[in-house]
């Protein structure tokens, strides 16, 4: 069964822009109250992410009933605070970010070769943008090409002074041609790994004490030129904080090609897996992600 996806953040543009005018006057935490009060329950009854997430946390996690239906509950509504911080960040808004494993991150920005930059769909990674810019390197970060004008519009303008830009996924394969000049520019590619996205390539993995699939392209494209790989994860650690995690994932470069995509894959994995034990209810992949 392949992995379903709108790959789009709800609402509508004018929803949006209402919502970015109204947080550049509101405290963030007023509007928390509000959704986790009156719009996650609603959302439990009509989406079909419950059953996803109340998934996750009964047969992977191995929590009991009651507490997998809490966590549920829960994961909405830090979910929910994370989509209004990235609104909130479009309204001017600022964020204090803690970084564990940065200097890894500042090392490679002063090294010729460019490097990648793994995201998952954990935490809120588009927030990483206020800590990991450097003026030595372009970062280029893979989006969704559907996304709405109006997020696509707060970030061009969150970013256009980091020396930060934005790579459509064209079906038309297109944005490969931008990551290979990218890297052979030596400047730094930001891509998620955790979602397949249709693609007849991937890899299945042990992953929560299941099967699970990855996209092989992200992999295949570092493993391709033998370059460095971080694996960078921002979790909410407070009501206004984050923390970053930032982790080099190791592979043997002189390996067969296909071990060395083994080896990264596997690398990644594990990080996601501890970050994860670190921060459970920061799971934003709503579908059935192990089939």
């Amino acid at each position: 069964m392949e992995q379903q996806w709108a790959g789009t953040t709800y609402g509508n543009g004018w929803m949006h822009r209402w919502l970015i005018r109204m947080l550049r006057v509101m405290d963030v935490r007023i509007l928390y109250a509000f959704v986790a009060v009156f719009v996650i329950p609603v959302c439990l009854i009509l989406n079909p992410s419950r059953r996803t997430a109340y998934y996750y946390f009964r047969h992977r996690r191995k929590y009991g009933r009651l507490k997998s239906a809490w966590k549920t509950y829960t994961n909405h509504c830090i979910f929910g605070t994370v989509v209004i911080d990235r609104f909130a960040m479009y309204a001017g808004k600022k964020f204090k970010i803690d970084a564990v494993g940065k200097e890894r991150f500042d090392e490679l920005t002063q090294q010729p070769d460019g490097f990648l930059m793994f995201s998952s769909h954990i935490g809120n990674y588009e927030i990483a943008g206020y800590t990991f810019y450097t003026e030595s390197k372009s970062i280029n970060a893979l989006v969704f090409d559907g996304e709405k004008a109006s997020v696509m519009s707060g970030r061009e303008k969150m970013f256009s002074d980091k020396n930060i830009f934005m790579i459509p996924i064209k079906s038309d394969m297109s944005h490969l041609f931008l990551i290979d000049k990218a890297l052979h520019d030596g400047e730094i590619v930001s891509m998620p790994a955790d979602r397949i996205n249709g693609s007849p390539k991937y890899i299945e993995l042990d992953f929560l004490g299941a099967k699970a699939k990855f996209s092989q392209g992200a992999f295949s494209v570092a493993t391709m030129r033998g370059l460095a790989v971080l694996a960078v994860n921002v979790m909410k650690t407070s009501l206004t904080g984050y923390t970053a995690y930032v982790t080099e994932l190791e592979y043997d470069k002189s390996a067969s090609r296909k071990e060395q995509i083994s080896q990264l894959s596997k690398a990644y994995v594990r990080e996601l897996e501890r970050i994860l034990d670190m921060y459970p209810a920061q799971w934003y992949n709503f579908f059935d992600f192990w089939n």
